[in-house]
């Protein structure tokens, strides 16, 4: 990968690409760093307010890189944007006018694409209210939403009703103009920079807490290290647990199963082809982190559109958040569902069977032992299914498994959030695209050289 960055900055239309990247996610972080103007500073100057009060919030500042609990402007994050998308694709695929729009080229996406941001904007209005209400809840002291997000209440001469309703509204305007302009920032990165614009945005935004969490941990322990002798020693144990289970992940993410090829040979004049051996490979995870990203969407949506509606000590908002809840039993059994079912949505979408087969078949290839046609079309699915159902299990486990372990292996809600096993799979997974994006601009750079 070094390498890769290497020769890519010696190329002057890739660097150009990476500096654009760089400049795109600077411009991001600074979103993430600058507060919100009116917030009330002492309330959100400890960042791990929200993750001791609430999980799920915790989670979702993790992914901004602390906007969330720091008041940020883009403290929405591309949450709504991932949420309209998932819902845009599987309309797609229920809606057939939308799926013949889909598949009238570059004016049909440009169409679907629209309606993408209209949905985003609403969803982005109803997770800022979401916001808004649980930064009120969660605000320490009695003087409701003026203190969580005024620094002097006593200094507006309005009805107090009036001052929290304007209040209240201008940081939710706010917070739609930041996913917004996130939104907008993951589309030119995706256009005129380098790998997946939305990928990048959350893998800073993961690497960004893991720093804060750092740092905060080392901190503590330097405080208080002599009150408790065994920190360092759990911080040790958990960095290693970190490190086996990013060795598993890369492991699992590079592992194919390579389906051998073979092509007959032909005469065509006086020349003679094929005759060649080779492989399809098919991965064992080809949707990569999607599922998980798309399996949290799904589940937090209707736990924040739920502290919408319902006080803070509502009964059934308290059930909810105990048994669906993240964290709860029933947040990882249903995200276990959705992770299967998005696994062989996507698996469906990125591979197609019978068109392999029929492109196999047109190019006089066959597999050996396997009669060309339909027979390698079933031959290539049953394979699919297998692998897919693999990975499937393999994130089920990524997501569930290590979460537990971390948890009770240090005591800390912010390290194991940013260290979550969600978050390294997500980290692995952009940092390889990242680094297969650099290296096919680097081999069409190459080949434009070469035809010149």
């Amino acid at each position: 990968m070094f390498k890769t960055l290497i020769n890519s900055f010696k190329n002057k239309d890739v660097r150009k690409k990476i500096l654009i990247t760089l400049a795109l996610v600077f411009l991001y972080r600074l979103g993430a760093w600058m507060p919100i103007p009116g917030l009330n500073e002492e309330i959100f100057q400890n960042p791990d307010w929200i993750g001791d009060n609430n999980m799920l919030f915790g989670l979702m500042s993790a992914i901004t890189g602390g906007a969330l609990s720091q008041g940020a402007i883009l403290a929405v994050g591309v949450a709504p944007y991932i949420n309209a998308s998932i819902i845009m694709q599987l309309l797609t695929v229920a809606i057939p006018p939308l799926e013949q729009l889909s598949k009238q080229g570059e004016e049909g996406r440009k169409k679907i694409t629209k309606i993408t941001h209209v949905l985003t904007l609403i969803l982005a209005a109803a997770q800022g209210i979401g916001i808004v209400l649980t930064w009120r809840a969660l605000a320490p002291g009695s003087g409701g939403l003026n203190a969580a997000l005024l620094s002097d209440p006593n200094t507006l001469g309005w009805n107090y009703m009036l001052s929290q309703w304007l209040i209240g509204a201008t940081v939710v305007i706010v917070l739609v103009a930041g996913a917004s302009f996130t939104m907008w920032i993951g589309e030119r990165i995706t256009e005129k920079g380098v790998s997946n614009g939305i990928s990048i945005l959350i893998f800073v935004g993961i690497i960004a807490s893991v720093g804060q969490a750092l740092v905060a941990v080392f901190r503590r322990i330097i405080r208080y290290g002599g009150s408790e002798p065994q920190a360092p020693i759990e911080l040790v144990g958990f960095l290693v647990m970190v490190v086996l289970v990013f060795a598993l992940i890369v492991f699992i993410d590079l592992a194919e199963r390579r389906v051998p090829i073979q092509y007959a040979k032909q005469v065509k004049g006086r020349k003679m082809y094929g005759g060649q051996s080779t492989h399809i490979p098919i991965k064992i995870n080809p949707s990569g982190v999607l599922p998980i990203i798309f399996a949290m969407a799904l589940i937090t949506f209707p736990q924040l559109v739920a502290q919408l509606f319902f006080p803070p000590n509502n009964a059934f908002l308290r059930g909810y958040n105990e048994h669906l809840g993240a964290g709860s039993w029933g947040y990882f059994v249903l995200s276990g569902i959705l992770i299967f079912f998005f696994s062989y949505f996507y698996a469906g979408i990125q591979f197609n069977p019978e068109e392999v087969s029929r492109n196999i078949q047109q190019y006089g290839g066959f597999v050996p032992g396997i009669r060309p046609g339909k027979p390698t079309g079933e031959y290539l699915g049953r394979i699919s299914k297998r692998l897919t159902l693999f990975g499937a299990a393999f994130l089920t486990f990524i997501v569930v498994v290590p979460g537990l372990i971390f948890g009770a292996v240090i005591d800390d809600p912010m390290l194991v959030t940013a260290f979550s096993a969600t978050g390294l799979l997500i980290v692995v997974s952009v940092a390889l695209e990242f680094d297969k994006s650099l290296e096919s601009q680097l081999m069409m750079k190459q080949y434009k050289g070469f035809l010149k």
